[in-house]
């Protein structure tokens, strides 16, 4: 939305109150109105209660203006009333415009790319081959130390599986009986120690 201009409205004033019992209480209410009625008989009022404004709408702009400049910085029930003329927004078009196309093809799913624009190729894959050569080597039923173990940090041991049936790990049958499954040993809980605790 392009905006043109702000201007002020000649007919319109903006009170600014900081009582909120004015807002709830109807005969507060009307006793603010006829500060503005003397001023002109048929004016309107829009009480704005969450932002504790009020919108003055006169029907004659030399009103507006006699009550701004006797009314403002006034008291009212022992609180200031400030008083601002509304400002009209003018906007340079009627209808809204579309979005500028930047980065419109990034949407999902997305419209045509723009002009000029190209697919990236993808980079050539990297193939360790150190990795691929050590794997190769890998017999079953043996094991190999990957990260020796440290006074603080365990090892790292890969077990090569001997067949495809032990890998699985399902309770297959195996040479006419069952392969028992392996038994699973708890870690042994920590000693406690109240220092810790605290």
């Amino acid at each position: 939305m392009h905006l043109k201009t702000m201007k002020c409205n000649p007919f319109c004033l903006i009170a600014s109150l900081e009582d909120p019992d004015m807002f709830n209480r109807p005969e507060k209410r009307a006793s603010f109105e006829d500060l503005f009625r003397a001023f002109d008989r048929n004016v309107t009022f829009q009480f704005f209660k969450s932002f504790r404004r009020v919108r003055i709408n006169f029907t004659n702009a030399l009103a507006a203006a006699e009550a701004r400049a006797k009314l403002h910085n006034s008291d009212f029930n022992g609180r200031e009333v400030r008083l601002y003329f509304a400002q009209s927004v003018h906007i340079g078009s009627p209808h809204l415009e579309p979005p500028k196309p930047d980065k419109q093809f990034l949407l999902s799913p997305p419209p045509s790319p723009p002009v000029g624009w190209e697919q990236s190729k993808d980079a050539t894959p990297f193939i360790n081959y150190d990795l691929l050569c050590a794997i190769a080597r890998l017999g079953p039923g043996e094991k190999y130390e990957l990260q020796p173990g440290t006074p603080t940090t365990p090892s790292v041991v890969v077990h090569v599986c001997e067949n495809d049936q032990e890998s699985s790990g399902n309770e297959e049958e195996m040479d006419g009986g069952r392969r028992p499954r392996p038994k699973i040993v708890q870690t042994r809980r920590p000693e406690y120690s109240p220092s810790v605790m605290q």
